[in-house]
């Protein structure tokens, strides 16, 4: 006979209480994870996490079923969430609604989330006090198909390079995949359109400097396949790629795993996982705690960005439409407020 279901667990969270049920059932099928492990596993980097989402409007990758079943993107909470579990009200043009995302301010926060079968957290990189503003620059470095991972070290270490030439501290952490992101703390004085022309700005620079090994077209199919790309469209409105220290879906359970500099050119992706990263915090803390000492300006930057778009052979693309590009949608102004408000009633009804 199969053995029976574990019952439901309490866990105590920073002294709240968080019902884990099921807890079980396994999520990562090659490694044999359950949802207890998940759980466990977020409260060993607990202060991580929350500092990568602090007040941050957060999508949620969740997995019911676990890894084997169907994954889901939830950007709206579900209903029937405690009402310590903190929102911020986001507006989506393209449908002309409003969601409310979660925004983590605590653990047990985090915790209930996982509850609700989350794997992935994926935050936005503003600040719910202003969700206009970004406060975070990303740079993301995505090898193509036949990239291998040296080659996107060599990238980091140019990007790290440059960043001390324009006297910016850069974060390196891992994508949990293939790649390698660096994010920067900015002052919040421009709007996803200026942030995204100095991350391009950025960009093109390390592909004048590395040519063979640095794409910034933004189609696939004008990209060299064993370059990398310098992913500046993560910085467009609506865009979001795992924080540090979310776990990913894969069947390895690796994590977007924080390093040092000095880290770079040896780090092995697949070694940062679930049932290492415990140890490793433990031992090393968080090397991001420091992330929000100090911003920095894109003054530079937006200077390169004007120089480039007056050449006609570097114009800036076009930023890709809200909700993953699809849609034409109008924007926050087109909309009439008692549309919005209308919307905002049905949903709340909903609940």
């Amino acid at each position: 006979m199969p053995s029976a279901k574990k019952p439901a667990l309490e866990l105590e969270v920073g002294g709240r209480t968080v019902r884990l049920s099921s807890p079980d059932k396994v999520y990562f099928p090659e490694t044999g994870h359950t949802k207890l492990d998940v759980a466990n596993y977020y409260l060993a980097v607990a202060d991580g996490i929350v500092r990568a989402l602090r007040e941050r409007p957060t999508m949620l990758h969740r997995f019911p079923g676990g890894l084997a079943g169907e994954k889901v993107h939830q950007k709206r909470i579900p209903r029937g969430a405690p009402d310590w579990v903190e929102t911020v009200e986001l507006f989506f043009p393209r449908y002309e609604l409003t969601a409310d995302e979660l925004c983590v301010t605590e653990a047990a926060q985090v915790l209930w989330a996982v509850q609700m079968s989350t794997v992935e957290f994926h935050p936005w990189n503003v600040r719910r006090d202003d969700v206009d503003r970004p406060d975070e620059w990303r740079i993301d470095l995505d090898p193509g198909p036949k990239t291998n991972f040296a080659k996107v070290r060599a990238v980091a270490a140019a990007a790290h390079e440059l960043l001390d030439e324009l006297g910016i501290t850069g974060y390196p952490k891992t994508s949990g995949g293939s790649g390698l992101h660096i994010y920067v703390r900015i002052a919040p004085e421009w709007e996803f359109d200026d942030v995204r022309r100095a991350a391009l700005a950025f960009a093109r620079e390390l592909e004048r400097r590395l040519p063979a090994d640095v794409t910034t077209a933004w189609w696939r199919k004008d990209r060299d396949p064993a370059a990398v790309f310098v992913d500046y469209n993560q910085n467009a409105r609506d865009h979001t790629i795992a924080a540090a220290y979310s776990l990913r879906g894969v069947p390895s359970a690796t994590v977007s795993a924080p390093i040092r500099w000095d880290e770079v050119g040896s780090v092995e992706p697949g070694d940062l996982n679930l049932a290492t990263m415990p140890a490793r915090f433990a031992e090393l803390g968080d090397l991001h705690a420091h992330i929000d000492d100090e911003s920095f300006r894109l003054d530079t930057l937006l200077e390169w960005a004007g120089r480039d778009e007056a050449d006609p052979e570097t114009q800036t693309p076009p930023a890709p439409r809200d909700d993953g590009g699809a849609g034409k949608g109008k924007s926050r102004q087109q909309v009439s407020p008692d549309h919005v408000a209308r919307v905002r009633r049905a949903r709340r009804d909903e609940t």
